[in-house]
C-alpha cells in the first residue's frame, strides 16, 4: 500500500529522470581533453552538449625494447547524428561486453581494429579462440550515414562484413585520417563513422606501430601487404565505461539558477506532500487490522434462496 501511495504521489517528471542512467548527469569539460588528432575542417572537431562519452583503459607494448604501458583514451560519440550505432555501442559497453579484449587488427597509418568479444587470451597471448577477428553478438545493425561524419584523424567506425548492414559489435579508430572509406569514396556505400577520440590519441598512435604479424619490426615504415595485422604483444583494452557526456557550456555541470530553484521546487514540495500522507497512511493500518478482526463475517448464504432437484430419466 505504501509503494503505491508513493508511485500515484510522485511527478511523473521525476520517474522519467531515474530512467536515465547516472552518468547522463555528470557533465564533462572538453577544453581538459588535450591530446587529440590531428585539426581538419569538419563538424567532428568540435564537443556538443549531451554527446555520450566513453573513457577506454588500455595496456599495450610499444616495441620489442619497450614495457608494459598503461593509457586511457577518451571518445565522444555523435548520437544526434548517428543515434541507432552509437545506442549499439552504448548498450555493449555498459553490458561490459569490450572488457579484456585485444586489438586483433592494427595496420599502422591506417586503423586499430577491435570490438571483437571472443578476442581473448587463452592462458597466455596470442592464444586466443579461433574465430577471434570474425566474431559478434549476432545482433547486425543498419549502416548509417550522415554528411557530418567522415572518416578524419581519431574517427570511431563500425567494422562490417561485405554486406553495408553487417555491422555487429567490432569498430575501429582511424589512426591517420581514412577517406577512402567514406562512402562518396567507395562502390560498396562505404563505412559508417559515429565518433571520435578527444584524449589518448598518443596511445592509439602507439598501438598503431606495434609489431604485427605482418609487420614485426613494428617500424614506422608502412606495409602494403599488411592484412591481419595481429600484434605480437596484446594491445589489451582493460575496460570500457561510459562515464559522462560533454559539457562544452557548463550547463550540465553548473545548471542556470532558475533551473536549480524549480527542480528545488518540485523536490521540496515531494517532500512536504509525501511525508504526512505516508504517516496518515501508517497510521490508518491498525484501524484496518482492528475492524478485520471486529466485523462479522459475511455469510454468502444469507440471502440465498435453496431449491431442491432430482435427475429426471426419460428414458423409454
Amino acid at each position: 500500500m505504501v509503494s503505491l501511495f508513493l508511485t500515484v504521489l510522485l511527478p511523473s517528471t521525476i520517474g522519467a529522470q531515474q530512467t536515465q542512467p547516472l552518468w547522463r548527469s555528470n557533465g564533462l569539460d572538453p577544453t581538459q581533453w588535450e591530446d587529440r588528432p590531428d585539426t581538419e575542417d569538419s563538424p567532428m572537431m568540435d564537443s556538443y552538449k549531451g554527446n555520450a562519452i566513453i573513457k577506454v583503459q588500455v595496456t599495450y607494448q610499444e616495441g620489442h625494447l619497450s614495457g608494459q604501458t598503461e593509457g586511457t583514451i577518451i571518445i565522444e560519440l555523435f548520437e544526434e547524428w548517428a543515434p541507432v550505432t552509437t545506442e549499439n555501442m552504448i548498450s555493449h559497453v555498459e553490458s561490459g561486453l569490450y572488457d579484456g579484449i585485444f586489438f586483433h587488427r592494427v595496420i599502422n597509418d591506417f586503423v586499430t581494429q577491435s570490438g571483437d568479444p571472443t578476442c581473448k587470451a587463452l592462458g597466455v597471448y596470442p592464444a586466443t579462440n579461433p574465430s577471434c577477428g570474425s566474431g559478434g553478438t549476432g545482433e547486425t545493425i543498419p549502416l548509417e550515414l550522415n554528411n557530418n561524419l567522415s572518416h578524419v584523424d581519431g574517427a570511431l567506425g563500425m567494422a562490417r562484413g561485405q554486406e553495408p548492414d553487417s555491422a555487429d559489435a567490432q569498430w575501429y579508430i582511424a589512426e591517420t585520417e581514412a577517406h577512402n572509406l567514406d562512402p562518396e569514396n567507395r562502390d560498396d556505400e562505404g563505412y559508417a563513422t559515429f565518433g571520435i577520440v578527444r584524449d589518448g590519441m598518443t596511445h592509439i598512435r602507439a598501438i598503431a606501430e606495434t609489431p604485427t604479424s605482418d609487420e614485426p619490426t613494428g617500424t614506422d615504415v608502412d606495409n602494403p601487404f599488411a592484412s591481419a595485422g595481429r600484434p605480437i604483444y596484446q594491445a589489451k583494452i582493460n575496460s570500457m565505461q561510459m562515464i559522462g557526456v560533454a559539457d562544452p557550456d557548463g550547463t550540465i555541470q553548473n545548471p542556470p539558477a532558475d533551473e536549480v530553484e524549480s527542480n528545488s521546487i518540485v523536490e521540496t514540495a515531494v517532500k512536504i506532500l509525501t511525508i504526512p500522507l505516508v504517516l496518515l497512511l501508517l497510521a490508518s493500518i491498525p484501524l484496518f487490522v482492528y475492524r478485520g478482526r471486529t466485523e462479522k463475517p459475511l455469510n454468502m448464504y444469507n440471502d440465498a434462496i435453496i431449491l431442491d432437484a432430482e435427475l429426471v430419466d426419460d428414458g423409454p
